[in-house]
């Protein structure tokens, strides 16, 4: 028996082959998300002094960035962003992104200032005490949501399919012994043939982005066999070859089979605008929460002042009354006031407690679960302060800037823009199929002879290097091309979603122009009301200071017995009616600016909040 052995070069391109198969073979790790973490940020415990929290407008902001859990929820869509990327350049399909966003909660509103409900003599008015509403009723504690996407409910059709990027190895071991009697004796010279067949094939096949999918195929079968006739026993057929299919319409073009590359690569943006809106939201919330509480506590000095105002006057009427110089009908109204202010001053301390509840939540993981959060007592730090004038831009450059900065509407773009993307698909299912089909095989054959037969080639005598050998030698060639047409008389299924996924992307772009429109409007509101909020604020201040002259005046009555102690409490009621009032204009002009900011887009620059900062959860 002669054996040849394999040539230096074949062997080289062989072991090149296995090792790229060996690779390809790696095994793939699993990435597991870190748990969401449970406790807060260092900064809390910071800022946290003997079970009191002193809070400035920034230290709050930097406490969301680092707790807030909706925030923390966003954050989670980046990598997903980066997931559906991965996916789309093995091949797949994106599987989409979370597009709800959450505005904080509203709080109790600031503060709430009693308003005259009966006219009396003279023009004056008779106060009453507001009775506050609990928070639950009033909807304070609820997070409206928005969804951001601009997609029908049902999504654009996937389109043509697309060929796996990723190579895939496919390998195939088997033995078979089979045993089959003989109807006719001629051709194995023995009435039950017996074989022992074993098979191993293996394989590796990638498609491109040109929609062709190629295959390399490396296929042994050695069979051991007792029949006579046979010239070889046991003997091993191998083949090596390539298999090309090129499609020339229906899925043809890398512009086609790419395009949820190109989605997924819009997505990523739109995953970090998504993230940039809740920013938004929640730095707007936390401003407007952070703006009442402020207004809140000066509110409730306001009434505690009230209070020692009534508390005097009552005072003063009993000494009075005991010396006979007003009558006693006096000091019940004087008395009556002093329980008013009372119940005025709880109402102010019980929405500055929820308002502080509210904030605790937005600003921490647990919120009042926590024993630390739930005993701190939040003290802001910072003032309402007003300028002294207002530098505001012209209406049509503030609309101008909205469109070119907010986040909502660059994502709502790249959303149409995907959408456009994805016709490409749908366009490319109504095209017929026309595959070229293109074959390469090397085949070898080698054996030991039978010594039954005598009809055996000495060229196929040789172990399995010989078979190498023929293989890498081209002896045994195949090879063909072909064409293969698929033309569907009539696609209705395809040309039907082609055209309803055009209808829902002019949908979308429809939407697009209605968020813009939104814009514009929203900057002239948030305008109107900063320019309103100007004006009350002017107007409360000139309020409080005639309240107060009123006041001193009716005081000066009352002492020298003009007057009596129904009048002095009309005009306290009023001047802290006044008082409360000027506290709630002055929250409602910092909050209409907050608004401002937040309906241009430029709340972060504005203080001083970094995006790739917040990203990674710091200040």
């Amino acid at each position: 028996m002669r054996h040849r052995s394999i040539p230096t070069g074949a062997r080289a391109a062989l072991f090149r082959a296995l090792a790229a198969l060996c690779l390809s073979a790696a095994c793939l790790f699993a990435q597991n998300a870190p748990p969401p973490r449970e406790e807060n940020s260092p900064r809390f415990h910071e800022l946290l002094r003997a079970g009191n929290l002193y809070l400035s407008l920034q230290d709050a902001l930097a406490l969301a960035i680092e707790n807030n859990l909706d925030i923390e929820l966003q954050r989670y869509n980046l990598p997903v962003s980066d997931l559906d990327l991965k996916r789309a350049r093995g091949g797949g399909t994106t599987r989409g992104l979370n597009y709800l966003v959450f505005d904080v909660p509203v709080g109790t509103g600031g503060p709430i200032s009693a308003v005259p409900t009966t006219a009396a003599v003279a023009g004056r008015a008779t106060a009453g005490s507001s009775i506050s509403t609990n928070a639950v009723s009033l909807n304070a504690l609820g997070e409206p949501q928005t969804n951001l996407s601009l997609q029908a409910q049902v999504p654009q059709t996937s389109g043509s399919a697309i060929p796996s990027y990723d190579p895939a190895i496919t390998g195939q071991l088997n033995w078979t012994h089979t045993t089959t009697p003989q109807t006719n004796t001629v051709q194995t010279g023995l009435p039950t043939l017996i074989s022992a067949t074993t098979l191993f094939n293996a394989g590796i096949q990638q498609g491109f982005t040109s929609g062709a999918v190629a295959s390399l195929v490396f296929n042994n079968s050695r069979q051991s066999i007792n029949s006579l006739r046979s010239a070889y026993n046991p003997y091993t057929g191998s083949s090596l070859g390539i298999n090309v299919t090129q499609p020339l319409l229906r899925g043809f073009g890398s512009a086609l089979n790419r395009r949820f590359i190109r989605i997924a690569g819009n997505q990523r943006k739109i995953a970090s605008l998504v993230f940039q809106q809740q920013l938004i939201l929640t730095v707007y919330g936390v401003i407007r929460l952070y703006t009442d509480l402020v207004a809140l506590n000066e509110d409730e000095k306001v009434k505690a002042e009230a209070v020692a105002l009534a508390e005097k006057l009552y005072s003063d009427v009993k000494a009075q009354v005991e010396e006979g110089t007003l009558a006693q009908v006096e000091l019940t109204r004087a008395n009556a006031q002093v329980y008013s202010t009372r119940q005025d001053l709880i109402n102010a301390r019980g929405l500055r407690e929820e308002q502080e509840a509210i904030l605790k939540n937005v600003l921490t993981r647990r919120g009042n679960a926590d024993p630390e959060v739930a005993g701190a007592h939040v003290i802001p730090t910072d003032t309402l302060s007003i300028p002294a004038a207002d530098q505001v831009r012209p209406m049509q450059d503030l609309v101008t800037d909205a469109l070119n900065q907010r986040p909502d509407v660059g994502q709502a773009q790249l959303q149409v823009a995907n959408a456009i993307i994805g016709l490409e698909g749908a366009r490319s299912l109504t095209r017929p199929q026309l595959d070229l089909n293109g074959v390469m095989l090397n085949n070898g054959l080698a054996g030991q002879a039978n010594p039954f037969a005598s009809s055996a080639d000495p060229g196929f005598i040789a172990g399995y290097g010989g078979v190498f050998e023929q293989i890498f030698a081209r002896r045994y060639p195949t090879y063909g091309v072909g064409l293969q047409l698929n033309l569907p008389v009539h696609n209705r299924v395809a040309e039907a979603d082609l055209a309803r996924d055009q209808i829902q992307a002019r949908q979308q772009e429809v939407r697009l122009r209605q968020l813009r429109n939104q814009v514009r409007l929203e900057v002239e509101d948030a305008l109107i009301a900063m320019r309103r909020a100007r004006a009350s604020y002017d107007a409360a201040v000139q309020a409080r200071m005639a309240q107060q002259e009123s006041l001193d005046a009716e005081q000066a009555k009352f002492e020298v017995g003009a007057s009596t102690s129904f009048f002095v409490i009309q005009y306290e009621s009023l001047l802290a009616q006044a008082r409360s009032a000027e506290v709630a204009a002055r929250s409602s002009y910092v909050k209409a600016r907050a608004a401002l900011q937040r309906a241009t887009g430029s709340i972060l620059d504005e203080n001083r909040i970094s995006l790739d900062a917040a990203i990674q959860g710091k200040m």
